[in-house]
């Protein structure tokens, strides 16, 4: 293979980082990550609105600042011999672009307005534009939902669009099309100056965007128009046409080359969503749902389509043939919050710390400590089936049956209850959501096999990650590499400049394997199988 190298860019909610990978074993060269400094500045976000956006601006510094660093650490012999680029970021997370694909944000007019910035994945200023979505799909012969679980989520790409249609009239109407970042990356890269000549990835077209081969494409415009006259003719201004993202979106333009330090020949690759790269940068399987753990989950499961034929998973993010796995059926799943919640307990702790310390560096210290602390207690206590019982809807409910405005839940408190039993409570919500995702598939058809951990919460909560075993009574394999998704996009990268066949080839080579397996523990089956029953009758409670 002649010492070949790619690079994979992987967006996530606070960073980006790329890594330079030999694409003949997957050894990395060189890694490199940038902290967004918009975002991290709180700037054009309203949590208690639900409102999340990003500037272009940390996106494009972050991806010149990583591979311009990684080319420099692996050095100028490497550099000529990168071969291919390939990007994921989070989803969906789209912005209103005009004619030319350029973000409104980088327009002087738009600079500092939120709706014309990115809409991360976790903005949920959109719910009544989803129900009005789910309620008009009722209404219409074809199902237009029934590859997305049957159920729109505000998450998602068209309740997000009409939301900022009609919020915003400037925005409106300097608007041509809307774009997820995932798309938008590979253009820039490739100097795109036309929006319709936009290779859109299957990953975000189908499972987002309603985008389905047995439609011929997109729903028809009367399905949109009829939602709200706003959305008109926005169809033809979007796609006909889906890519894997085993395919080349075109070559590093001229000016990106020079930025960079690279080669016009460079090939840059379709995009893709992080979850669905990571679960092939952590060399999934078949039947084994391969569960990407940070902030929130994406849980994904592929299987062959001869084997799925018809059948359809109700309540999940969507079912895409080749949105993984070019020739399988990707399926999608995941929670809200998981991550996210063991952070709001720590900063709902950390108050006295942070209102009444002086001292930065200790109090940094201080709230670090917190989570392992808590790790450490919860896992000495005793496991009841009366103990304090919590549901993890903090960020709505994403699957199974998106809602986002389910709010949380703890029960059972009492003045013996201190700070670990809470924190139990809360680790074994998460688990018991991920619980839910897996009896989901079960009942509909579509066995689980194993489980695959990955991503910072996996490699890192030891006490978390048996939590999960003890409770999905199933081992769950913790992959060993540090940064699936990114190695994810090196593998699609190979595959994009024909390195490789197919991405299957890719992962067999360039794959790390696995670190370590956590077993459950039987004799906590009977009193979890108990508790989860509570879990879903608590749930089902607050939905009332």
């Amino acid at each position: 293979m002649n010492n070949l190298y790619v690079i994979g860019v992987d967006y996530g909610t606070d960073s980006v980082r790329s890594v330079l990978i030999d694409a003949e074993n997957g050894e990395e060269k060189s890694a490199s990550v940038f902290y967004y400094p918009r975002w991290k500045k709180g700037l054009y976000c309203d949590a208690s609105q639900n409102q999340f956006r990003q500037h272009p601006l940390d996106y494009i510094e972050g991806l010149e600042s990583t591979i311009k660093d990684c080319v420099r650490k692996a050095g100028k012999d490497i550099a000529k011999k990168v071969k291919a680029i390939s990007i994921d970021t989070t989803g969906s997370t789209p912005i209103a672009v005009d004619k030319s694909g350029t973000p409104l944000a980088l327009l002087p007019t738009f600079a500092e307005n939120p709706n014309a910035m990115f809409v991360l994945w976790k903005d949920h200023t959109a719910t009544g534009e989803a129900a009005e979505i789910n309620e008009l799909a009722k209404t219409f012969p074809v199902n237009y939902l029934q590859y997305v679980g049957g159920i729109y989520s505000s998450e998602w790409f068209w309740a997000k669009l009409l939301h900022i249609l009609r919020t915003d009239p400037a925005v409106r109407n300097a608007c041509y099309s809307f774009v997820e970042h995932c798309d938008w990356i590979p253009f820039l890269l490739t100097g795109g100056q036309d929006v319709s000549q936009m290779k859109r990835g299957i990953c975000s077209a189908g499972h987002k965007a309603l985008f389905a081969q047995e439609f011929g494409g997109l729903p028809p415009e009367q399905f949109f128009t009829k939602l709200d006259p706003l959305l008109k003719n926005y169809t033809t201004r979007l796609f006909t046409e889906a890519y894997p993202a085993d395919k080349p979106a075109g070559n590093l333009s001229a000016e990106w080359a020079e930025r960079l330090g690279l080669s016009t020949d460079t090939v840059i690759g379709v995009g893709a969503f992080d979850a669905h790269m990571g679960a092939v940068g952590g060399q999934i399987e078949p039947y084994h749902l391969s569960k990407v753990m940070g902030t929130s989950t994406c849980d994904m499961l592929v299987a062959p389509a001869s084997e799925v034929k018809n059948t359809l998973v109700r309540g999940i993010c969507g079912q895409v043939p080749g949105s993984v796995i070019p020739g399988m059926i990707g399926m999608e799943a995941g929670q809200s919050a998981f991550g996210d919640v063991y952070a709001w307990f720590k900063n709902l702790i950390s108050w006295p710390i942070t209102q009444l310390i002086d001292d930065e560096e200790k109090k940094q210290a201080l709230t670090d400590a917190i989570i392992p602390a808590l790790s450490k207690a919860a896992a000495t206590l005793p496991l009841r089936e009366n103990d304090e019982l919590a549901i993890d809807w903090l960020n709505g409910r994403r699957t199974p049956d998106a809602d986002q405005l389910l709010k949380a839940a703890i029960i059972n408190l009492n003045l013996a209850t201190d700070a670990p039993k809470i924190f139990k409570a809360l680790v074994e919500a998460t688990c018991f959501g991920a619980k839910a995702i897996v009896e989901r598939f079960i009942e509909q058809g579509i066995p689980v096999k194993g489980l695959i951990g990955l991503g910072g919460v996996a490699k890192k909560s030891p006490y978390i990650m048996q939590t999960m075993a003890d409770i999905m009574n199933m081992p769950i394999r913790i992959h060993k590499s540090e940064q699936t998704c990114a190695a994810g996009a090196a593998m699609f990268a190979a595959t994009a400049a024909g390195i490789y066949d197919k991405v299957e080839d890719a992962m067999q080579a360039m794959g790390q394997g696995f670190e370590t397996t956590y077993f459950p523990d039987e004799t906590k089956t009977s009193i979890y199988n108990k508790r989860f029953e509570r879990y879903k009758q608590l749930g089902a409670f607050i939905q009332q």
